[in-house]
């Protein structure tokens, strides 16, 4: 699917004073895989592993690593509350060495004679629609290093679906950013260090159909099939600069933010984009059909959107506040009259019901805060073009702001390296 070491005494490695040499080495502009490295398939399996006995198998499979590539795809379109469908599995295979071009004086290559290494990869899909108990898969994943590639969504997407919670993480977007490379989707590291063009999948596909199209299940494959080759170059890198503990701190952090739920209060749940504009009684019709389509999405399993989009609500909810009975062609009988039940159950509220509007609170910064975030803000950008990183990564503008106004906030906004860069103590 479908993305985050300076060791703070020790003089000698300190990356803002690297060498040219190892400031060369980690430039994204130089950065790439040697050509006489190939990845391929293995194994590709004609189908989902979805029985207890092919489950067995490669959990035997996943005791013998140390590094496995995870990725997920979910159905966020088809059904009322995101769904986990499946759970893509890498696993590393013995490279193999083989010749290039032994047709023939007539037809060989520049590159005939030479040996090359073929990696392979073993490359498995989980169905966890299926009747299959993958408890067992959870408990061997959480003990080896899980490489995904921007771990956030995955990993909450996890935890939700199966109540798995990764111990040991490598996010292969984290690694390239703090190599400073800018394009760092999957399909352009991909192409930049395996010259490999990922096909592109439909935004719109249905992840829980059953049986999936092999081309589906193919698409699904090649999302973790270059993550591990991907982990081990940019690794490499890492270590040549001295910032591999740099990964490993975000990494962490990751982990720690992926196992807080995003919880929104039920006041702010119906505040779609555009509700701030009502007021009084049109914003207590508006919270009155935001539910009804809550219901609705619920009982139908499809997605809210599916029932009525949020810009309909808001003309809706004015509409019925103003006197007029909106419509809508898909609506049938019974949908429609609940819609208007609903939306007279606002109308008819008292005021002392009526939802009150928002506050916007806080102060305007004082003048020795405001120093002190334009001081950090200039640490930041020098140290992010001495190091060739973007600034944001190394500190965003609200984090600046909020560490200036009250610097202990810094430990939770920021880990260990970033602080550092911005010269901010522990």
């Amino acid at each position: 699917m479908n993305d985050e070491a300076r060791m703070t005494n020790d003089e000698r490695s300190s990356n803002a004073q690297m060498t040219p040499q190892s400031e060369r080495a980690h430039r994204h502009s130089d950065f790439g895989i040697s050509s006489c490295v190939v990845v391929r398939h293995s194994s590709l399996s004609s189908g989902l592993i979805a029985t207890s006995t092919q489950l067995g198998e490669l959990l035997e499979k996943i005791a013998r690593v140390d590094r496995v590539a995870v990725d997920t795809e979910a159905d966020s379109l088809h059904c009322d509350r995101e769904k986990l469908c499946l759970v893509q599995i890498s696993l590393p295979a013995a490279d193999v060495v083989a010749g290039i071009g032994d047709a023939g004086p007539e037809r060989r290559s520049p590159n005939a004679g030479r040996e090359h290494r073929i990696r392979l990869q073993r490359d498995y899909v989980v169905d966890p629609l299926a009747d299959v108990d993958l408890k067992p898969l959870c408990a061997a994943l959480e003990r080896k290093e899980i490489v995904l590639h921007g771990a956030d969504f995955d990993l909450r997407l996890l935890r939700r679906g199966l109540n798995f919670s990764g111990r040991r993480i490598f996010d292969t977007v984290i690694a390239a950013r703090l190599l400073g490379i800018r394009e760092f989707s999957l399909a352009a590291l991909v192409k930049r260090h395996f010259g490999v063009e990922l096909g592109k999948g439909s935004q719109k596909a249905n992840w829980g159909r059953r049986p999936l199209p092999a081309r589906m299940i193919e698409y699904a494959m090649n999302d973790t099939h270059y993550l591990l080759p991907l982990a081990d170059c940019l690794e490499s890198q890492l270590r040549e600069c001295d910032r591999l503990d740099w990964l490993r701190q975000s990494c962490r952090r990751a982990i720690e933010q992926a196992a807080v739920e995003r919880l929104r209060g039920e006041d702010e749940l119906w505040r779609i984009r555009g509700s701030a504009s009502l007021r009084g009684r049109e914003a207590a019709v508006l919270r009155a059909l935001w539910q009804w389509r809550e219901n609705e999405a619920e009982a139908a399993d499809r997605p809210p959107f599916h029932i009525l989009q949020n810009h309909e609500l808001l003309d809706a909810a004015t509409s019925f506040v103003s006197g007029s009975i909106p419509d809508y062609k898909h609506f049938s009988s019974r949908r429609r009259q609940a819609f208007r039940q609903a939306a007279q159950t606002g109308v008819q509220l008292p005021e002392s019901e009526w939802p009150i509007p928002r506050r916007r609170f806080g102060t305007r910064p004082g003048r020795e805060t405001v120093r002190r975030a334009e001081e950090l803000q200039r640490r930041r950008d020098r140290a992010a073009r001495e190091l060739d990183l973007e600034p944001s990564f190394i500190a965003p503008r609200g984090s600046i702001e909020t560490i200036a106004a009250n610097e202990t906030h810094a430990t939770t906004l920021l880990v260990p390296w970033q602080q550092e860069l911005l010269g901010i103590k522990a």
